[in-house]
C-alpha cells in the first residue's frame, strides 16, 4: 500500500496513544472506530491532504473502447469504494466518483504482503482513496484497473446502507442529502441537470443581449408577489426587514435607471405551506425587457423552455407519471374567461353574485367567501376547476384585475389586465405582465392591497412608495416574466415533488 503523503513531513504521522478519543460521534460505527485506531497505530494519516487524480473514471472507461491499443495502460484516480468483494489473494471492490464507477482488483503479489493485508483488514466500503494500475477487462467482460499502488484519502466512520437496498427511506435521503447522493447515482443527475439547466439559461438569455443583475434579498418593504413574508429584525440598523419574496420592484427599478434587458435567477422566500410543489425556499429566474409587452414575453418564455428541454433531454416529449407531455411549440393559448367555460362549462359573468356563491359551495371551492367580485370568482373557479386539467404546455392570459396588482390595465378588455401564466402537468410554471407603469395607478392598486392586508389578507401587499417614485420617473413599456425553476426541473425530471430538486429542502427540526 503505497501510503506517502504529498507534500508532509513527519510530523504529519499521527501516533498511537492511550488518550485519542475515538468515541466519536453516535452516528459512527464502531467497527470503522477499530479500523481508523488500527491505521493511526501504523504512523499513517487517515485524512491526507492532496491527491493528483490524473483521470475521471468516466475518461478511463473511454480508453475500453480501444482496449486492445490501451490495454495495460496505467491509469492514475481516486474515488469512494463501494461492494468490496473478498476471494482470497484477490479483492474486488466498485470505486466511484463524480462522473462513474469502474471495479478495481487489489491482488496480493501485486502489492507487498503488508500492504495487501492493510488493505483487506483495514480499508473498506465507503472510504476515498487514490489508485494507480494498469486497465485490463477480466473473463467476464469486466472493464477493471488492477491495483499496483493505492492511498487512503479518508476514512469513512459512517456505514453506508446495505447494498441490496441502498437508501429508500424518503425522510433519510431529505434530510441527510449527502448520504442519498453517494448511494444513489441516480439522484446526482438529477442535480447535473438542474445545474445544466441553469447554465443553459444563462446562455439563453446571454445570447439575446440579457445583463445579470443581482438585488437584495433583504428589504425594507417586501413586494413583487402576493404572498407572505419571513420577517427579521437587524440589530444595528434598529428596524425590521423582510426576506424577498420576489425581486421584481428592484429588476423594474433598473429598467427605469436605463437598462433595457435584466434578470435575475433569485432565491426566494414565502412563508406558507410546503406541499409537492411548495418549498418555502425556491428558485426562480425574472426577466424584464423595455418596449415589450405580454405576448413578446410568452413568445420568449415559450422559445426559451422548448429549446431548454430538447438540448438538455434530445427531445420534446417529458414523462411525468401516467402523462406524456410534449413541449414542442407552438403551444396552446386561451383566455382565463374562456379555459374557464371550456374545462367547467361555466360563464362566470352570466351569473349573479349570489348565484356564484351557490356553484362555489357545490363545486367545493375553497374559500369562496373572500370573492365578492365576478373577477375574484373568475380566478377562484379557474384555480379550483381547470388547472389541474391543463397537462400539456398551455398559456392562460388576461386575468381580472382584482389578483394582479402589478400588471398593466388591458387594451381592449374592462376589469382585466395583460397577464398570463404558463401551465404544465397541472402546474404554474410561468407568470408574466405587460408591466404596469402608469404611477398613479399603481399608487390605487398598492392602497387596495394594503387594505385588505389590513382586513387580514396576509398574502395581500404593500405600498411600496420608493417603487412608485421610481415609475415616476419614467419606466419604459416594459414586459416581464417569472419562471419556477424548481417545477421546470421535476418537470424535465420527470418527478412529483419538489424536495426531490431541491438539495437540502426545508424539513421540521428534528428533536
Amino acid at each position: 500500500m503505497t501510503m506517502e503523503i504529498n507534500n508532509t513531513d513527519l510530523s504529519e504521522k499521527i501516533p498511537p496513544s492511550d488518550e485519542t478519543d475515538l468515541s466519536g460521534s453516535g452516528a459512527f460505527d464502531d467497527s470503522k472506530l477499530v479500523k481508523l485506531n488500527g491505521i493511526i497505530s501504523q504512523g499513517l494519516n487517515p485524512y491526507p491532504y492532496k491527491f493528483e487524480k490524473n483521470e475521471d473514471i468516466c475518461e478511463i472507461l473511454n480508453k475500453f473502447e480501444d482496449f486492445e491499443e490501451n490495454e495495460g495502460l496505467s491509469v492514475r484516480t481516486a474515488g469512494r469504494l463501494y461492494n468490496i468483494r473478498k476471494h482470497g489473494k484477490m479483492i474486488f471492490a466498485d470505486l466511484g466518483d463524480q462522473t462513474g464507477r469502474i471495479q478495481v482488483l487489489v491482488r496480493k503479489g501485486n502489492l507487498p504482503d503488508e500492504e495487501f493485508e492493510t488493505f483487506k483488514n483495514l480499508v473498506d466500503t465507503g472510504d476515498i482513496i487514490g489508485v494507480q494500475g494498469g486497465i485490463f477487462r477480466t473473463k467476464r467482460g469486466e472493464d477493471s484497473i488492477s491495483v499496483s499502488e493505492f492511498i487512503l484519502l479518508s476514512k469513512s466512520l459512517c456505514a453506508l446502507p446495505e447494498k441490496f437496498h441502498g437508501l429508500k427511506d424518503v425522510e433519510t435521503r431529505y434530510r441527510k442529502r449527502y448520504l442519498d447522493l453517494i448511494v444513489n447515482a441516480e439522484k446526482r443527475e438529477i442535480f447535473v441537470m438542474r445545474s445544466k439547466l441553469i447554465s443553459e439559461i444563462r446562455r439563453f438569455l446571454a445570447e439575446r443581449e440579457f445583463l445579470e443583475f443581482e438585488t437584495p434579498v433583504l428589504q425594507n418593504v417586501y413586494g413583487g408577489a402576493n404572498a407572505r413574508p419571513f420577517t427579521t429584525f437587524h440589530n444595528c440598523l434598529g428596524q425590521t426587514l423582510f426576506l424577498r419574496i420576489a425581486p421584481e420592484l428592484y429588476l423594474k427599478r433598473l429598467v427605469v435607471g436605463g437598462y433595457e434587458k435584466v434578470f435575475e435567477i433569485a432565491k426566494n422566500f414565502r412563508n406558507e405551506d410546503i406541499d409537492t410543489t411548495h418549498n418555502p425556499e425556491f428558485t426562480m429566474i425574472e426577466v424584464y425587457e423595455a418596449y415589450r409587452d405580454y405576448n413578446d414575453m410568452m413568445d420568449l418564455t415559450e422559445g426559451m423552455v422548448s429549446e431548454l428541454v430538447f438540448k438538455l433531454t434530445g427531445g420534446y416529449e417529458v414523462k411525468m407519471g401516467e402523462n406524456t407531455i410534449n413541449l414542442r411549440s407552438p403551444w396552446r393559448r386561451i383566455s382565463m374567461e374562456d379555459a374557464l367555460k371550456e374545462y367547467a362549462g361555466l360563464d362566470v359573468f352570466a351569473h349573479s353574485i349570489e348565484e356564484l356563491k351557490k356553484i362555489a359551495i357545490e363545486n367545493r371551492i375553497v374559500d369562496y367567501e373572500k370573492a365578492k367580485s365576478h373577477g375574484e370568482f373568475l380566478a377562484l373557479f379557474f384555480e379550483g376547476l381547470v388547472e389541474d386539467k391543463l397537462i400539456n404546455p398551455t398559456f392562460i392570459y388576461d386575468f381580472p384585475v382584482e389578483n394582479s396588482p402589478l400588471a398593466k390595465n388591458h387594451r381592449e378588455k374592462e376589469g382585466f389586465v395583460e397577464r398570463f401564466e404558463l401551465f404544465l402537468n397541472g402546474w404554474e410554471l410561468a407568470n408574466g405582465y405587460s408591466e404596469l407603469n402608469d404611477p398613479l395607478e399603481q399608487e390605487k392598486r398598492f392602497e387596495d392591497q394594503d387594505k385588505k392586508r389590513k382586513l387580514g389578507d396576509l398574502e395581500a401587499q404593500t405600498i411600496d412608495y420608493d417603487f412608485i417614485t421610481a415609475l415616476g420617473y419614467g419606466l419604459p413599456p416594459t414586459g416581464g416574466m417569472g419562471l419556477g425553476i424548481d417545477r421546470l426541473t421535476m418537470i424535465l425530471a420527470g418527478l412529483e415533488s419538489i424536495k426531490e430538486v431541491i438539495l437540502f429542502p426545508q424539513m421540521k427540526r428534528e428533536d
